[in-house]
């Protein structure tokens, strides 16, 4: 049943209860982000391969109004993981991130290596179907059009649809709502 677009998109809840590993990886500026340094904040995250023409420069699009409507907020970063981190290099992520108008202080873009990246994404985030010769994300995860909120805590709590302009919204209401939860 598709929603109309006046009906408040309705979050996705993860397929099994996720939380966000631990991880050491780089952003687009090349220094080193790990976990720990998003202890205590809410996060918005999606996923990318800067090659990507269609799903990922809509959610890039959704991301950057994210982080327009959280300017204000210190305790709200918004973080953009690479499926291709053999091609998004952090100076690729970067030129990537400029078109979008990323502010490398609150929105990051990660890359390193492969394995670790994949690690982060299909253990805290996302399924992966093998199975589907139709996926051309690299990686095989299913769901890469989604923007996953995630809460202080490091517990994925919803995901979005990242290709409706309503998301937008929808991920604002959802972060204002984990900041009043004690």
């Amino acid at each position: 049943m598709a929603l109309s677009h006046r009906e408040k998109p309705r979050g996705i809840p993860p397929d099994q209860a996720r939380q966000l590993i631990n991880f050491s990886l780089t952003d687009s500026t090349g220094r080193n982000v790990t976990r720990a340094e998003l202890d205590g904040k809410i996060l918005a995250v999606s996923f990318l391969f800067t090659s990507c023409s269609l799903t990922c420069p809509e959610v890039s699009r959704r991301m950057a109004e994210i982080q327009r409507l959280t300017a204000g907020s210190p305790d709200v970063r918004l973080v953009s993981l690479t499926v291709d981190p053999r091609s998004d290099t952090p100076p690729v992520l970067a030129k990537f991130g400029a078109h979008y108008g990323a502010d490398t202080n609150r929105w990051l873009m990660l890359t390193g290596e492969k394995a670790v990246l994949h690690e982060v994404i299909g253990t805290s985030f996302l399924a992966r179907d093998a199975g589907d010769p139709f996926n051309s994300m690299p990686g095989n995860f299913t769901g890469t059009e989604r923007i996953a909120v995630v809460d202080k805590h490091g517990r994925i709590r919803v995901y979005f649809d990242g290709l409706r302009k309503e998301t937008t919204a929808a991920v604002v209401a959802e972060i204002a709502q984990l900041r009043a939860e004690k």
